[in-house]
């Protein structure tokens, strides 16, 4: 597999291809932004540019992994121009475990089925359609823009206006929208689309509040993925110790919605389709630690780990100490 990392020194970006225990720079190229660019321009495969493109110049992977290397890692994909240009969403209820989960979450005492579920069925009825036909729709959520993606070792942040912060361990789809409005798929990245469950726990129209959080990719970009069935680990450490930890498996037979039904139900959005857009969408998951009863602390480390993606991503948890602050809009009139 094809696995990628954009790295930073001072005001220096490069591309690097990973080739254990090492990583190899790519020849004139800041970005894997514009690496996909130049392929598609090229009309080559992603994987063929970089392996054309790897020097012989390699970095030891492990410093820069570990944060003790002057270079430090950034998210798997960005819009190194303009951060607001990269759209990040997600689909939810795609996993069977992801529904059991919100059932119960949002069940009322004399409700036999909620709407959560019954969109579910809904996917599992048709959410997988023939090739070339339209199913129906996932659900879908809006996360933010560039500005809310951390790279691995960055902190996730539980903010004073939150009620809570979880980590949501998934893979994410990571696409490029060319020149002239064509939706590509550039690659696959393990990532914690971290959430406010709580919040969202008092009633589901808070999902989408629930949703504008911080979030994190990376380390690596794996351009020719496997994401048929991937097994995923998910881990909570609290003072240097393991205190949850659950494994399950993602990927289109896992899920009640195809790939291809949950892009197209994405990029038939005109809005979805803008020039140079960058999007990162993330897939859903199959357990939650919040659905254990964890309440994620200031300075707990979570962990997603997929197997055939590269190195897991780690991100500490980072709670606000501030107090609620109103926020006044001023009129102008």
């Amino acid at each position: 597999m094809t696995r990628l990392i954009q790295i930073k020194r001072g005001n220096v970006r490069r591309v690097a291809l990973v080739d254990e225990p090492n990583i190899r720079l790519l020849d004139t190229c800041s970005s894997i932004y514009e690496l996909a660019l130049i392929a598609i321009g090229a009309g080559m495969k992603l994987s063929d540019l970089a392996s054309q493109r790897a020097r012989h110049e390699t970095l030891d992977y492990d410093s820069i992994y570990g944060g003790r290397s002057e270079w430090r890692l950034l998210p798997a994909i960005d819009h190194p121009d303009e951060p607001a240009r990269c759209l990040i969403s997600g689909t939810g209820l795609t996993h069977l475990g992801s529904a059991r989960g919100r059932q119960s979450m949002h069940a009322a005492a004399n409700e036999d089925l909620t709407d959560s579920m019954k969109m579910f069925r809904w996917g599992v009825e048709g959410g997988r359609p023939a090739e070339g036909a339209i199913g129906v729709p996932p659900e879908w959520f809006h996360k933010g823009t560039g500005c809310a993606l951390r790279a691995h070792g960055e902190s996730l942040d539980i903010p004073w206006y939150a009620e809570d912060g979880g980590e949501e361990a998934e893979i994410a789809g990571v696409y490029l929208v060319t020149p002239d409005g064509r939706p590509y798929r550039i690659g696959f990245a393990v990532g914690n689309e971290f959430s406010d469950h709580q919040f969202e726990k008092k009633n589901y129209l808070n999902l989408a509040g629930s949703k504008l959080r911080t979030c994190a990719l990376g380390p690596e970009l794996v351009v020719d993925a496997e994401f048929e069935s991937v097994p995923v680990a998910a881990t909570i450490e609290r003072d240097g110790s393991v205190l949850w930890s659950k494994a399950f498996r993602t990927g289109e037979s896992e899920m009640c919605h195809s790939l291809q039904n949950i892009e197209h139900h994405h990029f038939k959005f005109e809005g979805h389709r803008r020039p140079r857009q960058v999007h990162i969408h993330f897939f859903g998951t199959d357990c939650l630690s919040f659905s254990d009863h964890i309440r994620l602390q200031d300075g707990d480390v979570m962990q997603v780990a997929a197997e055939g993606y590269g190195r897991p991503l780690r991100n500490p948890v980072r709670a606000a100490k501030s107090e609620p602050d109103l926020v006044k809009v001023i009129p102008l009139g």
